[in-house]
């Protein structure tokens, strides 16, 4: 029985399921059953005793002996020693605090205080009572006539500006001299209608923020101020309305300058030959005594010039063709002077030009049709000349009130000289030194060198309106004083 068990076990063991005679598969649980009778049909009988029966298995090996024990590990070792934090870097020292203000809003305006004080004793007549709010020590807060900002490099509050613009500032010692140059964080001064006499500051390079420069109309007089060239980053500078005379020194159109305003003295002088070297955007020379012609180095500002005044000057000879170069330009005027010669077919090139003043000079010939042809001419002023003709296209701007052609020698329009004056105009040569080149048509489809207008172009409109009103531009307004 023990053997039956045994093999039965063995059975179950390599065998662990199998199929019925039909296909079917036990599951386990009948396998179960069938090895220890329990059913699911019967096993055959064990043979009987007087059979051969195999030799009793061999007792089994006995167990291999346990692994010896290891070695006892030694212990880990131990681990590398944290190494100390290195210290903090050395906070650098901390600015030395400014001085103390004393109630000031800065230590910068503590300084200009004094500055100030001593100034205001110096005006007699203040019409507008502006000094009276200069007291206390909230210069920023109170003061009329003063502008502070934030010093960028010392992150400190500071005088960055004078405007006394009108305010009639008069007495009898009041100068410049003392007071701007102490101002060391001015960035503009203006003064504009004032009654400030005397010198100006021979220190102004040490002030390393000012950039504008306005003293037009007030009493100074003498010399050019030499000392203005001192200020090397001047962008505004307005002399116009005083009573500077003699010659303008040539190194301020070397200045790097976008505004120079020398209008309405009594300089007297050619036009140096470095007039194109100016940066200025605008540029007013207007109603003062010079003399000569217009030199071509004009030419070489094109990239910047925008608005040029040159009238009402002594100026003669010829337009020089470098003026058409002038591309950026939109105002161009050199009314009343001593000018002739015909209008240089560059002109056509001025494709920005909106106005356009030759009046009053000795212009003569034709009025060439590219010219009245420019895209954005709002007002041309040849009046006051010796014209002969204008074709179609500046007969249509003349019927727009655009062109202003009235007292030339136009035979069939209204309003013109009379025979008297125009044959005795052109009994004299009125040459020009290079002639050719009036006919140079510098930019891209100019016009082929003299283009003459037919007789059959030439027409007569009913009558000649008045002139539109000319625009107030930039420049323009510098020829008014306030």
């Amino acid at each position: 029985m023990t053997r039956l068990n045994t093999f039965s076990l063995f059975i179950f063991i390599s065998i662990p399921h199998f199929f019925t005679g039909n296909g079917e598969q036990v599951t386990h649980r009948e396998t179960l059953e069938i090895v220890t009778d329990g059913g699911g049909g019967a096993l055959p009988s064990p043979p009987p005793e007087d059979e051969y029966c195999p030799p009793p298995l061999p007792p089994p090996c006995p167990p291999p002996p346990p692994p010896p024990c290891p070695e006892p590990m030694s212990p880990p070792p131990p681990p590398p020693p944290v190494p100390s934090p290195s210290p903090p870097p050395k906070r650098p020292h901390p600015p030395p605090p400014p001085p103390p203000s004393d109630g000031f809003e800065s230590p910068q305006l503590k300084l200009v205080y004094p500055v100030i004080q001593e100034f205001k004793k110096l005006i007699v007549d203040d019409p507008h009572r502006i000094t009276k709010t200069w007291k206390g020590k909230k210069i920023c807060r109170d003061y009329k006539g003063f502008k502070c900002d934030m010093r960028p490099d010392i992150k400190q509050l500071a005088l960055a500006g004078v405007k006394f613009n009108n305010f009639n500032f008069c007495g009898p010692n009041l100068t410049i001299t003392r007071f701007l140059s102490r101002l060391p964080d001015l960035v503009f001064f203006h003064a504009n209608s004032n009654n400030f006499t005397g010198s100006i500051p021979t220190n102004l390079d040490k002030l390393k923020y000012f950039y504008e420069l306005d003293l037009s109309n007030n009493k100074f007089s003498g010399k050019f101020p030499n000392e203005v060239l001192k200020a090397n980053k001047l962008l505004f500078l307005d002399l116009r309305f005083n009573a500077f005379e003699g010659t303008v020194n040539p190194e301020v159109f070397n200045l790097n300058l976008d505004l120079l305003f020398i209008n309405n003295n009594n300089f007297i002088q050619t036009l140096p030959d470095n007039l194109g070297k100016t940066t200025a955007l605008y540029l007013t020379l207007a109603n003062n005594k010079f003399v000569g012609g217009i030199p071509p180095s004009i030419g070489q500002a094109s990239n910047t010039l925008l608005e040029v005044l040159f009238l009402n000057n002594q100026l003669t000879g010829c337009l020089p063709y470098q003026i058409g170069l002038l591309k950026k330009a939109t105002v161009f005027d050199v009314g009343f002077n001593m000018l002739h010669g015909p209008i240089p077919h560059s002109f056509q090139c001025l494709e920005k030009m909106e106005l356009l003043n030759l009046a009053g000079n000795k212009f003569n010939g034709v009025v060439p049709e590219a010219v009245c042809s420019l895209p954005k001419l709002m007002n041309f002023t040849l009046s006051y000349n010796y014209f002969t003709q204008v074709g179609p296209q500046c007969r249509k701007l003349i019927k727009n009130g655009v062109l202003d052609v009235r007292m030339n020698c136009i035979l069939d329009l209204p309003k013109q000289r009379t025979a008297a004056e125009c044959a005795s105009f052109f009994t004299k040569t009125h040459s020009c030194p290079n002639e050719r080149s009036l006919n140079y048509v510098p930019c891209k489809g100019g016009l082929s060198a003299g283009a003459q207008i037919k007789s059959l172009d030439i027409q007569s409109p009913a009558s000649a309106p008045e002139l539109a009103q000319a625009p107030r531009r930039g420049t323009y307004g510098a020829l008014s004083p306030h």
